[in-house]
């Protein structure tokens, strides 16, 4: 046992006790002291430190997706180039924004001081093309053609080029193979905008500010599908910018390869005779204008009649997409904008809208005889047909005596249609017409599908016009006011026209009924509307939206998902009106108004049907129609102010039927010279890398006359309109 007294040993307890606390107390007041010198006294210091140590993102652009033909030929794909660039951001800095770098810049890559600093500059509603119309933290291209040399004195000099890069980089590119330009329907890209990217946020495919989007054509449809998904790399990085670790890395996904169903051949073949229809029209004489024909702007489509399927789509004039890579230059874009360039964006296969003439009476043959006029029946084609004060001829005033109503169909003649669509007109009350009028030829023609779009897979695709009793009454509350200002009895035609539409311009007369029956008047139509209905008539009557994408296969080269034909409708006519035009169509091509373009044609092994149009426009000369099918293809085209229809479009359309077919001129067909005499029905072979093995396309070259299926340029002279 202890000697120490108990309250000793208690004392010495309680001292320790103390000390103990003593010294705990000191430790919570040396940390409290510390804890408030950190977040109270130097808080906002360490917080503004702490800040800079943050994520910083590394985007790895995705590659975009090919658009290939039928056949696997690529119309629209990418290659590596070395790419200018400025930082905007980093040029802003400085105290001249940058001006004496981008003109030292200018010097190295052979350009003009202005041509760069107007490239970086952004666009907004006062700001001219060339600028900027993506995000201004972006990288600016300045060039995607820089030379290596070019490319290695921006590196090496990088003092002198702040903000300034030089990058091999991933370019789309527009190798148009064999000549098949395809502009209006491939599209083209450009940059992304803030606006967009905010509006995408949210969405299942949100933008990245290095993203190229696509502005037209298949490049706008597809967008989504081409452009696959940008890699991102997360870095956690301190206020010196060194990388301290990484937080998240998501590979890129390259883009879908999109199939189309062109085919590159046909589609070079469409374009020369296209552009070499407009081009022979300019030499033929207008004797109503004194004056050779202008022939400023065509379309033509070639499509498969059974599944809408279009196979080649050509417009003129067109241009160059790879004009808006890496950024367009002033003189491009004055060139695609300016007044004298006749709107070459615009793809007037989809959105150029006309009178269609003639080509419109299968509609008008179709209405008569829903109406109870019996398609053999006889009918008067005398060499006019007058109403009250007004007469309407036939074309060259021919008259033909009593015909049936196919055989007007076979000679176009206007007469007919003018008498079937008058009884019709009086039928419905005429002036006064009745509470519910029967309208068969306007009704008919929207079940044909006129008035509204075909549903082609190409953006901004126009309606065309059936200007039936809703549209006149419409277009009359909207002019009315400007007619009885402008209008005046017994003055000019124009003032008298104005007039007369003051006065009853909501009203159906019978002349605007005649005129309607023969495709005039205010009907308006487009080539892809046209190409579906003649089509349809070859399958025997369903109405197929157009599509020209075939198949979109994953970046991987996986997943292939197809995009099957989808009809939209039917034309109301029974069988025995089907075969009855189809008989009379067969009968244009073969002794009507189109045959002479088919001399020689072997009509017994590949049926040919056609109908011409010469349709009148006011102020300008005649519009040239030629529609046509067989079993496999419908083919329509047009050449505005380009004279008639079999004598302008015939020779060319003809000419695509034989480089379909393997034709020659005495119409011996070979198939080893044939670019497609039945439908393409596989799929090109896409290997897991996304690479495929496409066959080499040849230039169309009609001088060398039917050596192979790119040459069959039929020569056809000494034939009358």
């Amino acid at each position: 046992m202890s000697n120490i007294p108990e309250t000793g040993r208690t004392q010495r307890v309680r001292i320790r006790l103390a000390v103990i606390q003593v010294l705990v107390f000191s430790l919570l007041l040396t940390l409290g002291g510390r804890l408030w010198y950190l977040q109270i006294r130097n808080g906002q210091e360490y917080s503004d430190e702490a800040k800079n140590n943050h994520v910083q993102q590394v985007v790895q652009p995705a590659v975009r997706g090919s658009i290939l033909d039928a056949r696997g030929v690529p119309l629209a794909d990418n290659e590596t180039r070395l790419v200018v660039s400025a930082s905007r951001t980093e040029l802003m800095k400085m105290k001249d924004d940058g001006r004496s770098v981008l003109t030292r810049l200018a010097g190295v890559l052979d350009m003009k001081p202005k041509e760069v600093l107007d490239k970086v500059r952004l666009c907004d509603s006062k700001t001219p093309q060339p600028c900027w119309n993506g995000s201004p933290y972006q990288p600016i291209p300045v060039t995607d053609e820089a030379t290596t040399q070019q490319a290695l004195t921006i590196r090496e000099r990088a003092e002198d080029f702040p903000g300034i890069t030089a990058e091999p980089t991933a370019v789309r590119r527009y190798p148009a193979p064999g000549k098949a330009n395809t502009a209006q329907v491939l599209g083209y890209l450009s940059p992304v905008t803030d606006e967009e990217i905010t509006k995408a946020q949210d969405t299942d495919s949100p933008y990245l500010r290095s993203d190229q989007v696509g502005r037209s054509g298949l490049e706008r449809t597809y967008d989504k599908e081409l452009r696959g998904k940008a890699g991102v790399t997360r870095y956690e990085v301190d206020n010196l910018g060194r990388v301290i670790g990484q937080a998240k890395n998501d590979k890129a996904k390259p883009g879908s390869t999109v199939v189309t169903s062109l085919d590159a051949r046909v589609q070079a073949v469409a374009e020369y005779e296209l552009d070499n229809a407009m081009k022979e029209a300019r030499k033929s004489f207008d004797k109503n204008t004194g004056e050779n024909y202008k022939a400023d702007s065509g379309a033509v489509v070639v499509m498969e009649a059974k599944t809408g399927r279009v196979v080649a789509m050509a417009s003129l004039p067109n241009y160059d997409p790879n004009a808006w890579v890496g950024g367009i230059s002033a003189k491009d874009y004055a060139a695609l904008t300016g007044k004298k360039s006749n709107y070459p964006l615009l793809n007037r296969a989809i959105q150029g809208q006309a009178a269609p003439g003639s080509i419109f009476k299968v509609i008008s043959s179709t209405a008569a005889v829903n109406a109870g006029y019996p398609f053999d029946g006889n009918y008067p084609c005398p060499s006019s047909y007058s109403i009250g004060g007004q007469t309407f001829k036939n074309f060259e005033s021919q008259g033909y005596g009593s015909i049936t109503i196919g055989r007007a169909l076979e000679v176009s003649c206007d007469t007919v249609y003018y008498a079937l669509s008058h009884k019709e007109w009086a039928k419905d009350g005429g002036n006064k017409p009745k509470k519910h009028p029967k309208d068969w030829f306007y009704r008919t023609a929207h079940q044909f599908g006129l008035g509204k779009e075909t549903g082609i897979d190409l953006p901004n695709e126009v309606s065309g016009r059936v200007p039936d009793r809703k549209w006149k009454q419409d277009f009359y509350d909207a002019n009315k006011d400007a007619w009885c200002k402008q209008g005046k009895k017994g003055g000019t035609y124009v003032e008298q026209i104005a007039y007369e539409n003051c006065l009853e311009g909501n009203k159906m007369r019978a002349g605007d009924s005649v005129n309607y029956s023969i495709g005039q008047g205010d009907t308006l139509v487009t080539p892809i509307q046209m190409a579906t209905i003649y089509a349809a008539i070859s399958n025997g009557g369903t109405l197929y939206d157009p599509t020209v994408g075939k198949a979109i296969v994953s970046g991987d080269g996986r997943t292939v998902e197809k995009i099957a034909p989808k009809a939209h409708g039917k034309l109301p006519f029974t069988r025995q009106t089907r075969n009855d035009i189809d008989e009379a169509l067969a009968g244009v091509a073969t002794r009507g108004s189109a045959a002479w373009r088919f001399g020689g044609w072997p009509q017994d092994k590949i049926p040919m049907h056609a109908k011409t149009g010469t349709a009148e426009v006011y102020g300008k000369q005649t519009t040239s129609w030629f529609a046509t099918y067989t079993k496999d293809y419908s083919i329509v085209m047009t050449i505005s102010q380009g004279g008639t229809g079999s004598g302008a479009s015939g020779p060319a359309v003809r000419n695509i039927y034989d480089a379909l077919y393997g034709l020659d001129d005495s119409g011996k067909q070979d198939l080893k010279k044939a670019l497609l005499p039945t439908p393409q029905k596989s799929l090109p072979k896409i290997q897991s890398d996304g690479s495929i093995d496409a066959p080499q396309i040849k230039p169309y070259d009609p001088g060398s006359q039917k050596t192979a299926g790119e040459q069959t340029l039929a020569a056809v002279l000494g034939r009358r309109d």
